[in-house]
């Protein structure tokens, strides 16, 4: 005896929804739990390099920044730490030398301030060759 007779078989489906609200819910809680780790702050050390000193060049200008934020144009105090009184102890400095290079000795507690004025005052001097000198790690 067939009692099934004028019946088709379904045909079984699998119901997206539930499971989609399911996730959710799992992406949500995992969201909320999680922990987000915060840098307040990055603990560096500046500047320290492996590099070799490399030998001093008559075309070269000399910029120190102190700590304080004082500047030196080749070991001669710039009286104001204003961009256009270091421009132009720069251009005083660079007037003899071909294609000068300005080597930025700066301290490693000088305000980043500071630096970029002296990078400032040497591109108003028309001196494009920056670079930045550091001392041996100690090991």
């Amino acid at each position: 005896m067939n009692f099934r007779r004028g019946r088709t078989r379904e045909e079984p489906e699998i119901n997206l929804i539930p499971m989609i609200d399911v996730l959710l819910v799992i992406l949500i809680f995992l969201m909320i739990t999680t922990t987000y780790s915060k840098f307040s702050g990055l603990d560096i050390n500046l500047p320290t390099a492996d590099a070799q000193q490399p030998q001093e060049q008559p075309n070269e200008v000399n910029v120190v920044v102190t700590a304080t934020g004082e500047v030196m144009v080749n070991k001669s105090p710039v009286g104001s730490r204003d961009v256009s009184a270091i421009g132009a102890a720069l251009s005083r400095a660079a007037a003899t030398a071909k294609d000068p290079v300005v080597i930025i000795n700066a301290d490693a507690k000088a305000t980043h301030q500071s630096v970029i004025d002296v990078m400032q005052a040497s591109q108003q001097a028309g001196l494009t060759h920056i670079s930045f000198a550091t001392q041996q790690a100690q090991h």
